[in-house]
């Protein structure tokens, strides 16, 4: 079960705009996330590649906690608001649902829930 402490300081990391350094300091070696109902991306190498795609195609990525982050044993659940601006300096926010599962103080598991309608797809 994460501590309050551990997933604030979380949250904190991805406010502050260092997603790369949330997944390198709190993902598990084998951590999975599933974007909605697809497949998932495995391997903390694989989801830091992923992310840093995302931050490469994009020329702001803002991360905006919504409420508290709730915490049942080993699942926590955060509403998050995520504004991304690209290139042309146009931004879409995706209002979204992180349910993720703990091991300890490290994330093992992260499923995101959103309507990929939001941005523009």
């Amino acid at each position: 079960m994460p501590s309050r402490e551990i997933v604030e300081a979380f949250a904190r990391r991805l406010e502050d705009g260092d997603f790369v350094g949330a997944i390198e300091q709190f993902c598990t070696p084998d951590a999975m996330t599933y974007e909605n109902n697809a497949a998932p991306t495995v391997g903390r190498d694989k989801l830091i590649a992923k992310e840093r795609g995302v931050l490469a195609a994009s020329k702001a990525v803002k991360a905006e906690r919504i409420g508290p982050s709730l915490i049942e044993g080993d699942h926590v659940a955060t509403r998050w608001k995520f504004s991304f601006t690209n290139a042309e300096g146009v931004t879409r926010t995706l209002d979204e649902i992180a349910w993720q599962t703990w091991r300890g103080d490290q994330l093992i598991e992260e499923r995101f829930y959103y309507d990929p309608k939001q941005l523009g797809r």
